[in-house]
């Protein structure tokens, strides 16, 4: 993907008629299979100035794709008397640095931390191994396994590194699931019994924390599923997966502040 910046100084006069412009652009933009996303900002210290963030799928998907497109006919149609206005217009691609600030708690630190997660493992396998569908997956389960899964959920869900330092990372997650042939039936119990347990150790049940939760066991399980048949070839080297809150934050009316 790369990101396409936008700057414009619009005169006062302008302001409302700029944005009403482009809020009629940005149907445009949403309908475009070139376009990954877009937010027009407005300059707090200089109100003049305007920063468009469009990401592509690619520069020349942009450039060659969207911009020979009936869209953007449309799309330059409306945004056309503002084009004098532009102060830049360039391509960015996207560095290894990036992150998330300390004003939004991770899913660890929600949940609990590490002690959440073994209190949920713990709860969990004591439900899993008596199971008729999926104990027969954990027979010759190592006493230390709900203590290995704690330490991949905490470090997935935000917290320290320690299933990668301790276990082997992502590499050695795959290799557990190899060759076992999981039934969709058996990955379906599994969920089960693990919010099942989220609910008995008093994981928090907010519907954002639980929505960015479910979302990742629903994800992991299936892809877990996929990785454990006779014929399948899965990726052996990637890192563990970081999973975060999505599109529902966590709600803290506490915290909000008509000013900021």
């Amino acid at each position: 993907m790369i990101v396409e910046y936008i700057r414009y100084r619009i005169a006062e006069e302008q302001r409302t008629e700029f944005e009403d412009a482009y809020g009629r652009a940005a149907r445009v933009l949403g309908r475009s299979p070139q376009c990954v996303d877009f937010e027009l900002a407005r300059c707090e210290d200089e109100p003049a100035c305007y920063l468009l963030r469009i990401t592509w799928t690619s520069r020349r998907d942009h450039l060659e794709g969207f911009r020979a497109s009936a869209d953007f006919a449309e799309f330059f149609g409306e945004i056309r008397p503002y084009v004098t206005a532009i102060e830049e217009m360039r391509h960015y691609r996207r560095t290894a640095v990036a992150g998330v600030g300390g004003s939004m708690p991770t899913l660890y630190e929600w949940a609990g931390g590490e002690d959440a997660f073994k209190r949920l493992t713990a709860a969990f396998y004591e439900k899993v191994l008596p199971d008729d569908v999926v104990g027969p997956l954990f027979r010759s389960m190592d006493a230390g396994h709900p203590r290995y899964v704690a330490l991949w959920l905490a470090e997935v869900f935000g917290g320290p590194a320690r299933y990668s330092s301790e276990r082997g990372g992502y590499p050695h997650m795959v290799n557990q699931h190899l060759g076992k042939g999981i039934t969709e039936a058996q990955r379906r119990r599994w969920v089960s019994l693990l919010l099942d347990s989220a609910d008995e150790v008093g994981l928090p049940a907010d519907p954002e924390f639980r929505a960015a939760f479910v979302g990742y066991v629903e994800w992991g399980t299936r892809l877990a599923l996929t990785n454990s048949q006779p014929d399948a070839s899965p990726m052996r080297q990637a890192p563990v997966p970081h999973w975060g809150w999505g599109v529902a934050p966590p709600y803290r009316p506490a915290s909000v502040s008509p000013n900021v």
